[in-house]
């Protein structure tokens, strides 16, 4: 049987797949308290699966379906390898202990969190990646924030504000060049639209960290013998010069030439291989150990060891089976179709564009929630809503606004999505050990939940929500595009010929 001649699902059957995963999903979590979600996720698309056989839909189709979208996901996890070889090489070539021995030495404990966000934010604006930059200038100010005895979720909830935000908003970001594409918006116009909801969204986040900086001092003397034993500790094991910092200036020479990131990255992780050779003595088998296992060291410090025993392809292998294991998931949920009837529901029942923006950006955290890919979560809600913002006259850069802060920003505050578990796995967390207080890192991440609340605030007041433009709409036009009809018959929506989301 076709799957276009299948009936599609009720809303309670398109309903009843996720309902029953978030279950499964509870029971693992809070009755077991065990957070490895990809048995769950596993479940979750078994039951898709049941679901959409009695539907009608045969399990290849189905199959077929989700490793579609496991294949659209697959850049996403070349990425995740080049980030475990980076994190490896660059600790062993003394980039990462450089830039740990310099804040300590430059940064105030007071102003840390702080600067923090502002670096990861400058970082991640230049290399147009927010995982590259979590696992490496986040990774060190980890080992910073250790040294100034601050607890490891404030310094994370700093690295994810500045690292995601950094990414949402540059030009050589994967996700920031997605959003504009599946909307069929201009990048720059893109970019320059977010920024309403940016500027407002970090500094109200740099002034919490600021006065969480001072709060969380409150007077007391910093164990200075602490920092001294660290910085000593790091100067025993490696040979530290400006060389050492190469492979991250490579990497940032690259980005800002518009190189592809999974090049530039494992540009800069072949660079930490070469300076660990040369500068620090390590052989060619030992980098390529550091690029698959990892960086070893026994110091005899516990912090060091405890922050510098990481990196490698192997530690990677819990986030990437997961977001396989997810991306198979929504895949199962897109081709049964109970994507789309959930969200020709949520369509129905917006009647004003603040609605519509809620519903879009709501739309796309749910994604985040259920199929676990940030990717996916701003693909799937673009084509799907573009049309409604068309139909009513909106441009659709608010749409690719709205994917980015539902779909971008949202995704690290998710632990089974891509993004948290890069967040969890990079920073050294240790969610996965039962050290579920780390994760008080995700209400502490202030610029990443507050973008999403302003945008919706500013749709429904009438704020920074451009309507279409003449221009806009002539490019409409050119396309063969036509202005949305939709039918009042529950479950159904029609689109004149030719108009489509992307």
């Amino acid at each position: 049987m076709s799957t276009k001649t299948i009936k599609r699902p009720t809303l309670g059957m398109a309903l009843l797949p996720i309902a029953l995963t978030l279950g499964v999903l509870g029971i693992q979590l809070f009755y077991f308290k065990d957070f490895t979600p990809h048995i769950p996720l596993a479940f979750g698309l078994a039951i898709t699966a049941a679901i959409g056989w009695l539907q009608g839909h045969r399990w290849h189709d189905m199959e077929a379906g989700a490793l579609r979208v496991v294949t659209i996901g697959l850049q996403s996890v070349a990425i995740l390898m080049v980030v475990g070889m980076i994190i490896g090489t660059w600790i062993a070539s003394g980039t990462v202990p450089y830039m740990i021995h310099a804040g300590l030495q430059l940064l105030t404990p007071a102003w840390f969190l702080a600067a923090g966000m502002l670096l990861c934010s400058v970082v991640s604006v230049s290399l147009g990646t927010s995982w590259g930059t979590t696992g490496t200038v986040g990774l060190a100010l980890m080992g910073i924030g250790a040294g100034f005895e601050i607890p490891m979720y404030w310094t994370a909830g700093a690295v994810v504000s500045g690292a995601f935000f950094g990414d949402k908003i540059s030009p050589l970001s994967d996700t920031t060049n997605l959003a504009p594409a599946v909307t069929g918006t201009n990048l720059f116009d893109h970019i320059r639209n977010m920024l309403p909801t940016t500027i407002p969204s970090m500094l109200i986040a740099l002034v919490l960290y600021i006065i969480a900086g001072y709060s969380l001092i409150d007077g007391r003397p910093v164990d200075f013998a602490k920092i001294t034993a660290i910085t000593q500790g790091i100067e025993s094991q490696f040979s530290l010069s400006w060389i050492v910092l190469l492979p991250a200036v490579l990497v940032l020479v690259l980005a800002l030439n518009k190189m592809p990131a999974i090049p530039s990255l494992f540009a800069g992780a072949v660079a930490g291989g070469v300076v660990a050779i040369f500068v620090q003595g390590a052989d060619l088998h030992q980098v390529f150990t550091y690029m698959h296992s990892g960086f070893k060291i026994e110091s005899g410090i516990t912090e060091i060891d405890k922050l510098l025993n990481r990196g490698g392809i192997e530690s990677m292998t819990w986030v990437i089976t997961l977001v396989m294991i997810a991306l198979g998931f929504g895949g199962a949920l897109e081709h049964t179709r109970c994507l789309e009837v959930i969200v020709d529901a949520v369509l129905k029942r917006t009647r004003s564009f603040g609605s519509m923006q809620a519903a879009a950006t709501g739309t796309a955290i749910a994604t985040n929630l259920v199929a676990g890919d940030p990717y996916l979560s701003i693909a799937l809600p673009g084509r799907m809503y573009a049309p409604a913002y068309r139909g009513r006259g909106y441009s659709t850069l608010n749409l690719s606004r709205a994917l980015e802060e539902g779909g971008t920003l949202v995704s690290p505050l998710v632990p089974w999505n891509a993004g948290g578990a890069i967040v969890i796995t990079a920073l050294g967390l240790g969610v996965s050990d039962g050290n579920f207080e780390n994760l008080l890192y995700i209400p502490l991440s202030f610029a990443c939940w507050m973008s999403p609340v302003i945008g919706i605030v500013y749709a429904y007041l009438g704020w920074f929500s451009p309507k279409a433009s003449a221009a806009e709409q002539q490019r409409w036009r050119d396309m063969g595009e036509a202005i949305q009809t939709i039918d009042t018959t529950p479950g159904t929506t029609t689109l004149k010929p030719g108009y489509a989301a992307s």
